[in-house]
């Protein structure tokens, strides 16, 4: 990588990650328009819910694995009436990072 190309990711990378930090981040390395970079983020994302959607596991090398979990139904209490309330059951997505982000993190 071109040092000019290094300095710019740093520079992304300072504050919090969002969307459309990785959009510039994409768009920094792979220069093309920013319309470009933002549909190749929009794919990847979308590739990973309807992957989710059909119950399959999406695993990405050096990242981790996104999975969908079921959640079993239960009985919960409103925190501001003290109100018993029934939670239903639920499927909900979950993500377990690979060894490399966590030593990464680290």
């Amino acid at each position: 990588m071109a040092a000019g190309r290094d300095q710019k990711l740093l520079l992304i990378n300072i504050n919090n990650m969002n969307k459309a930090g990785i959009v510039d981040a994409v768009h920094g390395v792979l220069g093309g328009t920013k319309v470009q970079a933002e549909q190749a983020v929009e794919t990847a994302i979308n590739s990973i819910i309807d992957s989710l959607k059909k119950g399959e596991e999406v695993s990405i090398a050096g990242l981790g694995i996104f999975s969908v979990k079921q959640r079993a139904a239960r009985d919960a209490r409103n925190p501001r009436t003290g109100e018993a309330i029934k939670v239903p059951a639920m499927k909900v997505p979950k993500f377990r990072a690979a060894k490399a982000l966590k030593d990464a993190v680290k």
